[in-house]
Order: structure tokens, then C-alpha cells, then sequence
């Protein structure tokens, strides 16, 4: 069993006790968001790194231009 951190732009996403380490281009979903392995370090013997690039969020906007008048 090993120490995973998983990190993204050098912050840390989530931290897990795993068997199985995932490898690099493998689909990866944290927190809901749906990501990829890019790369996979080994810090210590039981620690080890693995950098995601997860997808990112859409946040919804307000029209701009609301044509119905408010009452």
C-alpha cells in the first residue's frame, strides 16, 4: 500500500491509501471532475506523486442583454 498525493499546478488535490497506482494517460475522476494521469513520481518508498490535468469548470453567466421587462 502506498501514499498517493494527487496534485494539480503544484497544489494538492486529494490524498489516498492505494494498492493499485494509477499510470500516466490513465482516466482519473476526483472530487467529481474527470481528469488524466500526466505524470507519476516516487517520492519515498511509499509515497508517491501523481500530477493530473483535470477539466475545467464551466461556471454559467447571466445574460447580459435581458429583453423582458422587470416588474
Amino acid at each position: 500500500m502506498a501514499v498517493v498525493h494527487f496534485l494539480e499546478n503544484n497544489s494538492v488535490v486529494l490524498t489516498q491509501l492505494l494498492q493499485n497506482i494509477p499510470s500516466i494517460n490513465q482516466d482519473v475522476k476526483i472530487k467529481g471532475r474527470k481528469g488524466k494521469v500526466v505524470n507519476v513520481s516516487q517520492v519515498e518508498e511509499n509515497v508517491i506523486n501523481v500530477y493530473v490535468e483535470l477539466e475545467k469548470l464551466l461556471k454559467n453567466q447571466p445574460v447580459l442583454n435581458d429583453k423582458k421587462k422587470k416588474k
